[in-house]
C-alpha cells in the first residue's frame, strides 16, 4: 500500500486517500526494507526507470526520517508469532506476510494490503486487516 503512494499504479488514488486521513500511519522496519524490494522488481519489469525509483525511494526516507510515520522495529515477538502461525502448517502464508501480520497484531494495528491471499490469512487469524482495492469500470 505504501508503494502505491509513492509509485503511480492502480491503487494510489486510494493508498493517498487512506495514508492522509492518519496523523501518523504507522510502518514497520520491514515495510522500509520491502517497500524497497518493490520498487526493485518494478525495475526489473521495466515499470519505473532507475532513475525514478531512486527519487521515490528518497521520497520515501525522506518522509520516514521526518517522522510522517510512526516506526515499529520487528521485535522477537513479532517474530515468536509469525512462527508459531507458520508452524500450524494449514495457513497459505509466506514468511514476510506473516511477520506483516504479527507486527499488526501485536502492535494493535491495522494492516492494509492489496494481496488478497493476505487478507485472507489475516481474517482466519483474527488480525485487523483490509484490503485496497481498485475500483471496478
Amino acid at each position: 500500500m505504501v508503494v502505491a503512494y509513492y509509485s503511480p499504479e492502480a491503487l494510489s488514488r486510494r493508498a493517498e486517500r487512506l495514508i492522509r486521513t492518519h496523523a501518523r500511519p504507522a510502518i514497520s522496519d520491514l515495510t522500509e526494507v520491502e517497500f524497497c524490494s518493490a520498487l526493485s522488481r518494478k525495475v526489473r519489469l521495466g515499470e519505473l526507470s532507475v532513475e525514478d525509483a531512486t527519487q521515490i525511494s528518497l521520497r520515501f526516507t525522506v518522509h520516514v526520517e521526518d517522522g510522517l510515520y510512526t516506526r515499529v522495529p520487528v521485535e522477537r515477538r513479532h517474530y515468536e508469532l509469525a512462527r508459531e502461525w507458520l508452524a500450524r502448517f494449514a495457513l497459505a502464508l509466506r514468511t514476510l506476510d506473516a511477520l506483516h501480520l504479527a507486527v499488526a497484531a501485536v502492535e494493535g494495528f491495522r494492516l492494509v494490503t492489496a494481496d488478497t491471499a493476505m487478507a485472507q490469512v489475516a481474517v482466519t487469524l483474527g488480525v485487523d486487516a483490509s484490503r485496497l482495492r481498485a475500483k471496478s469500470p
